[in-house]
């Protein structure tokens, strides 16, 4: 994820790259014979203050002579100081497609879904000429683009026309047949529209249908086969940048990653422990080196068929059960909580400057998740689904959304995010997640049981509802929508309904150390090894004379 402190300076690169760290995303994409049930899939956390408010913005047909405002800061339109930022406008299209709105859009009505991380890359990409942040880009592909392929094209022709602006980032692209990886940088300082020459540099590989793979704040696209244009796609001037900055020469492997982004930001791990356990994961018998900072090979197959449900998992993981686990050791307090909030450069040790916690998957500061699940099976409005979840994944629930989904509860796409509001559904898993942390050992029980209900629900009422959908949208594809739209709206109120009322069970159930029920009062106390490490009794030992 893109920092609020990405503003290029020339020789800033640290500021940058702490900057960057300190919010940062994690996609998954799976290739269509690597799940159980033949669908592309993709996950992706949102991990930072960004926009968590859900859109779905129309599309429609333009007029001749039609302009489009180009926007910096859209992601942060829920973040005070960010104001939204016209830099240009470009010419509209004749047609443009229904997407999913959030900081980062997700999905749109011909069922491409998108994720997204950050990779930062070098100093010598950046350029202030430009005007394309990757937020905007992936705005304008999801509202032109039919297929997967066809949103990198357009992307990577309006980032080399207009300029790319922006950090390195990546993309997680995916439809019904293929899901690529997407990566882009800048052009240089030097760059300007009127120069002629390219306006970024990008490259995006294919995954294969009976693989997977992860990214995770760093560029993961390796040696690139420029014979091969079915699986590659790339801008002219990616060969002739890096030759042009003496980063290559003709002969020598293109490892994309390595010319373009040679020092991810963060510490050695930071980056490498998310990509070890998505692998771990998924695929336990290859038995990756946990300790290896060097790169792992981008695409694996996985052990077992994935589902919607492993991603989940996924994305919720905190390490838990490895030697990482973040709800163990003194870090988590007596009570089990993953949290590990931000540690400026100044509160650090003198001899731990340059280290960061474990990074888990799972993150407190997440805005929001999902898990895109495209099947080739199904009508258009149907063959796209988002498993949706706002706040943090440990502690969301997540709830269907497709493509053809017209309207979204009015709590979804509403909130404040420095005022407490009970009208926010944002602010209800927000507030779970929170209040979890006063005893997480305690209270994440409860919170998976109501995860466990309401997404077992979903998930068994799943085939039959697109049964009966896709069998009226072969009769009246308009009386299809108004069906999708209205039990997509009702999940999605009954999960608002749900998680308040559970926030407020967990209130009365804990507090004051107590675990409260209607014929008990239970003290939950500390463990006996974390008194015994805190020095618990120390007090009343007389003191060394």
């Amino acid at each position: 994820m893109r920092s609020s402190m990405r503003i290029f300076v020339l020789g800033t690169v640290l500021c940058l790259a702490m900057a960057g760290a300190a919010l940062a995303c994690t996609s998954v994409m799976v290739g269509k014979k690597a799940t159980a049930d033949g669908s592309v899939m993709v996950s992706y956390t949102c991990d930072g203050w960004y926009d968590h408010r859900l859109k779905v913005i129309p599309g429609g047909s333009h007029k001749k002579g039609e302009m489009v405002p180009v926007y910096h800061n859209i992601c942060y339109q829920t973040r005070p100081g960010k104001e939204l930022k016209k830099v240009g406008e470009i010419p509209q299209v004749e047609k443009t497609y229904t997407y999913f709105h959030v900081g980062y859009p997700i999905m749109n009505e011909k069922s491409v879904v998108m994720g997204e991380y950050t990779w930062g890359g070098r100093e010598e990409n950046e350029c202030q000429n430009a005007i394309f942040m990757i937020e905007q880009l992936q705005v304008l592909g999801l509202q032109r683009g039919a297929t997967a392929r066809e949103v990198i094209k357009i992307m990577g022709e309006l980032a080399e026309k207009y300029g790319y602006a922006d950090g390195g980032e990546a993309l997680t692209v995916g439809d019904k047949d293929e899901i690529w990886l997407f990566e882009i940088t800048g052009p240089g300082p030097l760059w300007t529209p009127e120069s002629g020459k390219p306006g970024a540099v990008w490259a995006a590989v294919r995954c294969p249908d009976d693989s997977y793979a992860m990214g995770s704040n760093r560029s993961r696209i390796a040696e690139i086969d420029f014979d091969d244009k079915d699986n590659y796609m790339y801008s002219p001037n990616v060969k002739s940048f890096a030759e042009e900055q003496g980063w290559w020469k003709e002969g020598e492997p293109f490892v994309f990653h390595k010319l373009y982004n040679p020092e991810p930001y963060g510490s050695p791990y930071y980056q490498q422990r998310r990509e070890w356990r998505a692998y771990n994961l998924l695929s336990p018998s290859v038995k990756l080196a946990e300790d290896a900072a060097e790169q792992y090979p981008l695409f694996q197959k996985p052990d077992k068929p994935v589902t919607p449900q492993d991603l989940m998992a996924l994305c919720r993981d905190v390490l838990e059960g490895t030697r990482f686990d973040m709800t163990k050791g003194m870090a988590a307090g007596p009570f089990g909580t993953p949290t590990r909030y931000a540690v400026t450069k100044d509160m650090k040790p003198e001899d731990r400057k340059g280290n960061d916690w474990n990074r888990s998957i799972s993150l407190f500061r997440c805005s929001y998740s999902f898990i895109g699940q495209v099947r080739d099976t199904l009508p258009e409005p149907l063959a796209a689904v988002a498993w949706f979840g706002e706040d943090q994944p440990i502690t969301t629930c997540y709830m269907p959304i497709y493509a053809g989904t017209k309207t979204v509860p009015e709590s979804y796409n509403t909130g404040d995010r420095i005022k407490f509001d009970p009208k926010s559904t944002w602010w209800a898993f927000n507030f779970v997640g929170n209040w979890a942390d006063l005893n997480f050992a305690a209270m994440i029980g409860d919170i998976r049981a109501e995860q466990k209900r309401l997404e077992g629900k979903f998930f068994a009422e799943q085939a039959d509802f697109e049964k009966k959908a896709a069998e009226l949208y072969k009769k009246d594809p308009k009386k299809a929508s108004e069906m999708i739209t209205k039990h997509v709206d009702g999940y999605m109120e009954e999960v608002h309904k749900d998680w308040w009322a559970l926030a407020w069970d967990l209130v009365g159930k804990y507090n004051d150390g107590y675990r409260i029920s209607s014929d008990t009062l239970e003290p939950l106390g500390y463990p006996t090894d974390w008194l015994k490490a805190v020095g618990f009794g120390d007090h009343d030992a007389e003191p060394k004379k």
